[in-house]
């Protein structure tokens, strides 16, 4: 089966944490996963964490809510340390070193990156994608440049395709706040 017949999926992920590298903190993650018109959106929280695991939390909870994997999935992310982690696979040297750094220090997160690699690894084709997050799509110029950016890296995209793009990806900002905030009221 070739990529063109496979269904489309659309992952965006975000994660956040209120008091990052703090001994008693809050994260959030949210995720959106878009198939044509449908659309699931999920989200949580937990206490101790860090921005990273959130970030990860997201993809690997949105990987998990795939019913299958023959598909091509489009990952979009603020997060640096998720796209480049994945789209340059720095995994495969961790897995390479005993899960350790180029330092030779242990791989944070490595049960996260585990559990998204052992789900890539069975879809027959992916892209990832960078965005920039918290943009304010009421400014035109910085919209403008960002969208510059993003074209630099990935190729041709309309103003209302980016501004969609900007659009979901606050979206799982929001539901972020949301896991936060649910964790707050425990």
């Amino acid at each position: 089966m070739n990529k063109q017949s496979l269904t489309t999926v659309n992952i965006y992920s975000d994660g956040a944490c209120s008091g990052n590298q703090n001994e008693t903190n809050i994260g959030g993650w949210g995720v959106l996963l878009e198939m044509g018109a449908h659309t699931k959106e999920l989200h949580g929280g937990e206490k101790n964490t860090t921005n990273n695991k959130m970030e990860l939390t997201a993809l690997l909870e949105g990987l998990k809510a795939l019913k299958r994997y023959n598909l091509k999935l489009n990952i979009y992310s603020d997060s640096s340390y998720v796209i480049n982690g994945l789209s340059q696979k720095w995994y495969e040297k961790w897995q390479t070193n005993g899960w350790k750094t180029s330092q030779k220090k242990p791989v944070e997160n490595k049960d996260l990156w585990q559990g998204i690699i052992s789900i890539i690894t069975q879809i027959p084709h992916i892209s990832y994608f960078h965005i920039k997050g918290h943009l304010d799509i009421n400014k035109k110029s910085e919209v403008s440049k960002w969208k510059k950016k993003f074209e630099t890296s990935y190729g041709h995209i309309t103003d209302l395709e980016f501004n969609k793009l900007v659009e979901k990806n606050h979206r799982v900002d929001e539901l972020a706040n949301i896991g936060m905030d649910e964790i707050r009221s425990i």
